[in-house]
């Protein structure tokens, strides 16, 4: 069985973002880089379905990106993926040159996918895009926001999160393409012959031109953080019969200033 896993590697939660002079983008110089979080619990789920056939199931993480990107690849390999391709490609791309790329990479691989799992979504772009053109673009059926899933030898049995909090259940023939959501497992963390192993597996490195991909570059302008919030208004009631004006004047503000009321 084959199985893919698409990877994104993401600024960490805790950077602090500075953009830069121009407003053209963000400074990246500075800026410590994670294996994007959603993509770990689809890595995670590859090794457990792995598990359950070791001796014939492969793991191929897959990631478009800047050289930098192979360092989220080998984390992957270091967690229990076999093997890892890089498609090296400026990080300012649109989500269907991404899905294009991904696609093209996983057709040159020369491996008929049975299974490909991504995370939902990233969290530095927030599109939620990327899985859903790629089922499109490989004719192959789609559920996204997966918090759990059982297989099977020809269908994946998978439960997806919808608002409100019902889950919605579908029986899904393979080859499919299922983005994960939190919940759906506890990813690994790596171990120490893990990290060695994975210096040692195979990474591929292609590029657009090879791939036949001709993406568009997305240019960025005007970026700049928000403005810093306003101090806050504190009002003093510590009697009794100070309570009513201090209410008053709350409501009056949310009315007059905030316009919320």
């Amino acid at each position: 069985m084959e199985i893919f896993v698409c990877v994104k590697q993401v600024p960490d939660t805790e950077t602090k973002i500075i953009p830069k002079s121009d407003g053209s983008f963000i400074e990246e110089s500075q800026i410590k880089w994670i294996v994007n979080p959603y993509d770990e619990f689809a890595i995670e789920q590859a090794l457990l379905i792995k598990a359950l056939k070791p001796d014939t199931t492969t793991v191929t993480v897959i990631r478009v990106g800047q050289t930098r990107d192979s360092e989220a690849l080998r984390n992957a390999m270091a967690m229990g993926a076999d093997e890892a391709i890089l498609v090296e490609a400026n990080d300012n791309l649109d989500s269907l040159s991404v899905a294009q790329a991904l696609k093209a990479a996983i057709e040159k691989s020369g491996k008929k996918p049975d299974l490909i799992l991504t995370g939902k979504q990233a969290i530095d772009d927030d599109c939620l895009q990327v899985p859903q053109i790629l089922a499109e673009l490989l004719n192959m059926p789609s559920v996204s926001v997966a918090v759990a899933m059982e297989f099977q030898e020809s269908q994946i049995t998978v439960k997806r999160e919808i608002e409100g909090g019902a889950l919605e259940i579908y029986n899904c023939p393979l080859p499919a393409v299922i983005s994960c959501n939190k919940g759906l497992n506890t990813p690994r963390y790596t171990s120490l012959p893990g990290i060695l192993k994975a210096k040692k597996r195979p990474l591929t490195t292609l590029n657009l031109a090879e791939l036949g991909v001709e993406a568009p570059k997305i240019l960025y302008s005007n970026f700049k953080l928000p403005p810093e919030k306003p101090a806050g208004k504190k009002f003093m009631a510590l009697e009794d019969k100070d309570i009513t004006g201090a209410v008053q004047q709350v409501v009056q503000l949310l009315r007059t200033e905030a316009k919320v009321i």
